[in-house]
C-alpha cells in the first residue's frame, strides 16, 4: 500500500505559514515554494537504492554509499507545478523533466488536458509529479494516468497543500502512488479552492493575481 506523508517538520510548518499570508509578495512566495520543494523532495527520495563504492579520501580508501544509478524524472502540472521544479532539481539535478498541461473547467471543476510531453524513456524512470495544490485531486489523478499510459510504474506525488477530498481521490484512483505534502487543510469551498489554503498558487508564483 502506498503511503501518504504530511510533513510535520518545524521549518516546513513555518514556511507554509508565510506562504498562506496574503501579504507575502511574489518574490518571497516563489522562493518559499522552491525551499519547500527541496524539503519535500528530501523525504520523497529517502528510499532511493544505494550501492557500495570505494572512495579515495585525502587520508585513505573509504567504503561509501552512492545512488545506484537510478533514472528519475520530474513532471510538473502546468503552470503552478513549474514553481516546484527548481527545488526538486536541487537534490536530483540529473532528472529529466516532462510537462503536463491541465486546466480546470470553471463550470465542472474537471481537468482538461492541453499539453503532454514526456522524456522518451519515461517508463524506465522514477517519476515525481509536482503540483502545489491537491484540491479536488482531478488534475493530479489525470496527470498520473497520462504518465502510466506511457509505461511508468514508479510514481510519487509532491505537493504543498492538500484537501481531504483530493487525498481521497488520489488514493482511490492510484493506490500505488506515494503522496508527500507540506500540509493537509480543512476542506474545499464551493469554487473548489482549498480552505484555508493560500489562494491561487499559479497566480501568486507568477505575479498574475
Amino acid at each position: 500500500m502506498a503511503k501518504t506523508m504530511v510533513m510535520d517538520h518545524p521549518l516546513v510548518q513555518h514556511k507554509v505559514s508565510i506562504l498562506r499570508d496574503v501579504n507575502t509578495g511574489t518574490k518571497e512566495f516563489k522562493e518559499l515554494v522552491k525551499e519547500l520543494a527541496v524539503l519535500i523532495t528530501y523525504e520523497a527520495t529517502r528510499d532511493l537504492a544505494l550501492k557500495d563504492v570505494q572512495v579515495q579520501t585525502p587520508i585513505t580508501m573509504a567504503e561509501c554509499k552512492m545512488l545506484d544509478g537510478k533514472k528519475m524524472a520530474i513532471v510538473p502540472i502546468l503552470r503552478a507545478g513549474l514553481g516546484m521544479v527548481e527545488g526538486v532539481q536541487t537534490l536530483i539535478p540529473a532528472a529529466k523533466i516532462g510537462h503536463i498541461g491541465l486546466y480546470r473547467d470553471p463550470e465542472t471543476l474537471n481537468p482538461v488536458e492541453y499539453y503532454c510531453k514526456m522524456p522518451p524513456d519515461i517508463a524506465e524512470r522514477d517519476v515525481f509529479v509536482v503540483d502545489p495544490m491537491l484540491a479536488t485531486g482531478g488534475s493530479a489523478s489525470d496527470a498520473i494516468k497520462l504518465i502510466k499510459d506511457r509505461g511508468a510504474t514508479k510514481i510519487k506525488f509532491l505537493g504543498l497543500l492538500a484537501a481531504p477530498e483530493g487525498l481521497e481521490r488520489l488514493r482511490n484512483d492510484h493506490p500505488d502512488v506515494d503522496i508527500y505534502v507540506a500540509a493537509l487543510d480543512s476542506h474545499l469551498n464551493d469554487h473548489g479552492y482549498i480552505v484555508p489554503g493560500l489562494g491561487d498558487a499559479g497566480d501568486r508564483i507568477f505575479g498574475t493575481k
